[in-house]
């Protein structure tokens, strides 16, 4: 087989073709999940602290003697860490969600056939020794 029909079993497994599709579903809701925490959640979250916008929270590192060397200062942007850290937490209980309703959602599994109980399993063991010793 050559490596080019190779690589096209491996690219049609169903298994591949599902986790781009996932990949691809899980990109756009991250994107509907971010505008919907800058659009409208951090504004009220921003709100109910003083009119802080968390994106834009940083602390500057003041270095000594940077402006005369022409370097600028240090700035750490722990806002954008704390917006991401809320997207995130909005995404996984999104992703809990539609889990748990999905998990609702489907037919519960048939029970296979029950086999022996391990009691009826000894009582056979049992009964073929008997037997075996009678001959």
């Amino acid at each position: 087989m050559s490596l080019a029909q190779e690589f096209k079993a491996f690219a049609m497994r169903g298994n591949v073709v599902d986790l781009a599709v996932g990949v691809v579903i899980g990109a756009a809701f991250g994107k509907i999940v971010s505008a919907l925490v800058d659009g409208i959640i951090m504004p009220i979250v921003g709100f109910l602290i003083a009119g802080v916008n968390l994106k834009d929270l940083t602390y500057t590192l003041h270095v000594p003697g940077a402006a005369l060397l022409g370097k600028p200062d240090v700035l750490i942007k722990y806002g954008e860490v704390l917006q991401t850290v809320v997207d995130f937490t909005i995404i996984a209980f999104a992703i809990f969600l539609v889990v748990k309703l999905m998990n609702k959602a489907m037919p519960p599994k048939p029970a296979g056939k029950a086999g022996p109980s391990q009691e009826e399993l000894l009582a056979e063991i049992r009964d073929l020794l008997k037997k075996q010793g009678k001959k």
